[in-house]
């Protein structure tokens, strides 16, 4: 059944229920970035399998909205389609809101799923849609009605990370939280975030493909908690372990339930841009202190343990991607080798470090033009062998029982034309510039984003994507609330770096049809002494693997930026050679090696 047939048994159901038009999101209930298989009604009904995008589905028409990663992507597999693709951001494109003001007639009813809708978005649409007199029919999931063979909900085993590894209990967690309710007069907090619950209970599960979190709602009050959890999943031991500091447990779909069941009156926080709608109108009763969760900053913020398992985790990491190069260049052209099975000898590599627990995004092995595709992730139907010529752009990342990794390098294959070795070298300028900055305690990604963006500026190119975005411990590769990009979305705060917190610095080029390149550290926000003027900050970089020395038009360094490439990999040897040996040595030394007018 293609798109087009999904779609027209959804406007049959549409017409049943009398709405006007049904919106269709890429969320699960708790605002995930990546979502389980259950959750992918866009994907079913669209084709279209980007990790970000939202359906809006009319009597006559469709369009589908997603943002600059993917607009490639999205004109590819929506070709041939009913569907138009609507470029988030660009010009002439109207928001989600705007287009529903347009079509939806005055009386109309918008339909959506209300558990998978934030309450930020529903009410951003609401705003659009202002002096229409539009009814919203959130409790009807008519895109589920007409997938028949939809995944169950996934209910995997949790396990518990180790107090040495987080560096704090979960009772000292409950705790710190119950200070934090205390200042903002909180008399419940409802974290709906699903890695926000388990980093607040140190417990981990796989509930979402390459996101080590379980489908949960967590209640806190001063003197108990409740975990709203399939308890199936949950050994008897770690049952006893939660019990004894304080958390009763309760079904998963009686969340709704219990929200409804708070007195009137009661003060009760939560986020609603992560808290689903039907959440928030479940609080309709309740004095809502709408805020961000207090446990965003706290895990963002790296207690010391963490960081110093960031640092072994990545020299694990460094080891497997070098050794991954290595071989990949000694082998490109003299055996047979593709996207996919390329993908598969790097994940062998981590699988070999100790302590490795499974990929943290689906691997983006992209060979010359799919390396324009800024999230292509390559499938049997893309698959394309690797030649002895151009890029491959690899952006992968693990995840150890040490912390989370992501990294990307662009790697040449062989003879480079200029217009890439210049390309290549205008990025790595970016990345260089960024992660030599120093810069005063408050400063935000926002302000710093200009840093890596500057070198492509003079040469009249850019990137449709974040510069930087913050990475969970052995959570969600994609963490807030920290980011880097000079473009902020709609109603989002701005919240400023600080000490602790982990981003990546990846800035990037996509000549369409041609070539992509990315390079991607983590980096690791540190003090950087105090002065008349305040504290200051500089980034300590995580990542430990060289950069392509082949690859440079050197007469664009200047002798700072090369005297900053040297100095990193002068890092990356003393961290990585003694931990390889002979052809992988003898590689990494060549690799590192001073690079020299």
């Amino acid at each position: 059944m293609n798109s087009a047939e999904k779609l027209r048994l959804l406007r049959q159901r549409m017409q049943e229920q009398g709405m006007d038009a049904y919106v269709v999101v890429t969320d699960d209930f708790h605002g995930s970035e990546y979502v389980g298989d259950y959750f992918k009604a866009r994907e079913y009904l669209s084709g279209f399998t980007g990790s970000a995008g939202t359906l809006v589905v009319l009597p006559d028409s469709a369009a589908l909205w997603t943002d600059g990663r993917y607009f490639l992507q999205a004109a590819d597999q929506l070709a041939g389609s009913t569907i138009d693709l609507m470029r988030a951001g660009q010009p002439g494109v109207p928001t989600i809101g705007a287009f529903l003001a347009q079509r939806v007639p005055q009386g109309g009813t918008v339909g959506f799923d209300g558990r998978t809708v934030s309450s930020l978005f529903a009410r951003t649409m609401a705003a659009a849609l202002e002096g229409k007199n539009v009814r919203f029919a959130y409790e009807q999931d008519l895109a589920g009605a007409v997938w028949p063979d939809r995944p169950a909900l996934s209910a995997q085993p949790v396990w518990e990370l180790p107090a040495e590894c987080a560096g704090l209990t979960r009772e000292e967690k409950l705790h710190l939280l119950r200070e934090k309710m205390r200042e903002t007069g909180a008399e419940v907090l409802v974290l709906t975030a699903l890695d926000e619950v388990a980093w607040t209970l140190n417990l981990r599960g796989d509930d979402v493909r390459c996101t080590p979190v379980f489908l949960s709602f967590l209640l806190l009050r001063q003197e108990e908690a409740t975990l709203c959890v399939q308890e199936q999943i949950l050994s008897g031991e770690l049952k006893e372990k939660l019990v004894a500091c304080g958390v009763a447990l309760a079904p998963y779909e009686s969340i709704y339930d219990r929200l409804r069941a708070i007195p009137a009156g009661t003060a009760v926080q939560t986020d609603s841009a992560t808290a689903n709608y039907c959440v928030l109108q479940s609080l309709s009763g309740a004095k809502v202190l709408d805020r961000p969760s207090p446990v965003q900053l706290m895990k963002a913020m790296k207690t010391p343990a963490e960081q110093e398992n960031f640092r072994a985790a990545h020299i694990k990491d460094g080891v497997a991607v070098c050794r991954f190069i290595c071989w990949l260049q000694s082998h490109v052209g003299k055996e047979p080798i593709t996207e996919c099975s390329a993908a598969a000898k790097l994940e062998s590599f981590r699988a070999q470090q100790p302590d490795y627990l499974g990929p943290s995004f689906d691997s983006i092995m992209a060979f010359g033009p799919h390396g324009a595709i800024v999230h292509y992730e390559p499938t049997a139907e893309t698959d394309v062998p690797l030649e002895p010529r151009s890029f491959c752009l690899a952006d992968t990342g693990g995840h150890y029982l040490q912390g989370t990794t992501d990294i990307t390098r662009t790697i040449p294959l062989g003879p480079l034309t200029e217009e890439e070795r210049r390309a290549y070298t205008v990025v790595l300028k970016g990345h260089l510039r960024l992660g030599a900055a120093r810069f005063p305690e408050g400063l935000c990604g926002q302000n710093l984003d200009i840093l890596a963006r500057l070198p492509l500026w003079e040469q009249g190119m850019d990137y449709n994507h974040g510069t930087g975005h913050g990475v969970g411990y052995v959570l969600s590769v994609h963490e807030g609330p920290q980011r880097l990009h000079w473009r902020l979305p709609e109603n989002q705060k701005v919240t400023a770096l600080a000490e602790g917190m982990v981003v990546s610095n990846e800035p990037g080029y996509y000549a369409a049809g041609q070539f992509g390149i990315r390079h991607e550290n983590l980096e690791l926000v540190q003090r950087d002494g105090e002065n008349e003027y305040g504290r200051f900050l500089h980034f300590e970089p995580l990542t430990m693997v060289p950069f392509d020395r082949t690859a440079l038009e050197l007469s664009l360094l200047s002798e700072e930026e090369l005297a900053l490439l040297n100095a990193y990999h002068e890092k990356v040897r003393a961290a990585i050679a003694p931990h390889l040996d002979g052809e992988e040595l003898a590689w990494l030394m060549a690799a590192t090696a001073p690079i020299l007018r």
